[in-house]
């Protein structure tokens, strides 16, 4: 059975025991058993007779947007509850607003203390279902910002790295010269940091996506 293997942060390849075509659908398995459909798109390494290549998965949402879809129905079944409690807090409403003090040693004494300690814990629940709301909201906040992040995974990220590599590579270039100000003592430090990091991520972008890769065999 064809596996997922982790070429690196991120980035997952296809491990096969045979050759695929570019395009073409294969099934892979991952550690919990599942399997998912995929396109093959590069033969990026071929070792010990196995075959390794970059593959799209074939899903309508990506994990990153079924997170955040998990999270936004959390939100709204939380907040929903939120407002049950909230409206249940107002039993006795017209009663209570008329601010009759607890009569002691009358037999409505015991009904007037439940009435207020229900509502009291109602209102209690109806914040506590509103703040879990608000965090579930956050988290599928951060995971739709992830559904449009564009990372190595993605054959996209061949163009997007090479252009970001382009613009620093000017930059460095102008801090390096003098042309854009030193800010601090490490700025031409960070920005050839920046540079060489994206020469990386270019280098793999390539091997992945590119249209002629250059495979490693072993």
């Amino acid at each position: 059975m064809n596996k997922f293997k982790k070429y690196c942060p991120n980035v997952w390849v296809a491990e096969c025991d045979e050759e695929y075509e570019k395009g073409e659908i294969i099934e892979l398995e991952t550690k919990y058993g599942k399997t998912v459909e995929c396109e093959v798109y590069n033969l990026v390494a071929e070792i010990d007779g196995k075959y390794y290549y970059s593959i799209v998965r074939i899903e309508e949402q990506t994990y990153a947007q079924r997170k955040a879809e998990r999270y936004n129905n959390s939100a709204a079944n939380r907040m929903a509850k939120s407002n049950q409690y909230l409206e249940a807090s107002n039993e006795g409403r017209e009663f209570l607003s008329l601010g009759e003090p607890i009569k002691i040693g009358h037999h409505s004494e015991q009904r007037h203390r439940a009435l207020i300690e229900r509502n009291w814990n109602r209102m209690g629940k109806s914040v506590e279902f509103a703040e879990k709301a608000k965090e579930a909201e956050q988290k599928a906040e951060y995971w739709e910002n992830k559904a449009n992040e564009i990372t190595l995974a993605m054959p996209e990220s061949l163009e997007y790295f090479t252009h970001r590599l382009e613009l620093a590579e000017a930059y460095h270039k102008k801090v390096k010269s003098g042309e854009i100000e030193r800010t601090h003592a490490y700025t031409l430090t960070y920005a050839k940091k920046d540079v060489n990091e994206l020469k990386k991520k270019v280098e793999i972008a390539r091997l992945l996506w590119g249209s002629k890769p250059e495979v490693a065999k072993e």
